[in-house]
């Protein structure tokens, strides 16, 4: 798939994965579910998971932790994809 298909399937994708107070440790076994299943993932980081860090950072963290790549970031929501 290149960036520019990626980008459109990305774009009509809904949020499914919530980062919230819990933090991202709370989300990453459903992330590599989610990603076993499908190759987007849409992931929508709420104010408490950001505490002080930016969506980018922490973005990238989740999807290291599942082996995965960040896509992008567009305001507070990351898609990634494997």
């Amino acid at each position: 798939m290149d960036t520019q298909e990626r980008k459109q399937r990305a774009h009509d994708l809904d949020v499914t994965v919530w980062v919230g107070k819990s933090g991202i440790e709370s989300v990453v076994d459903e992330l590599d579910a989610q990603l076993s299943d499908r190759d987007l993932v849409k992931v929508k980081f709420l104010r408490a998971a950001r505490a002080g860090s930016s969506t980018e950072e922490k973005a990238a963290d989740l999807a290291d932790r599942v082996n995965a790549e960040l896509f992008e970031t567009r305001g507070h929501t990351a898609v990634v994809y494997r």
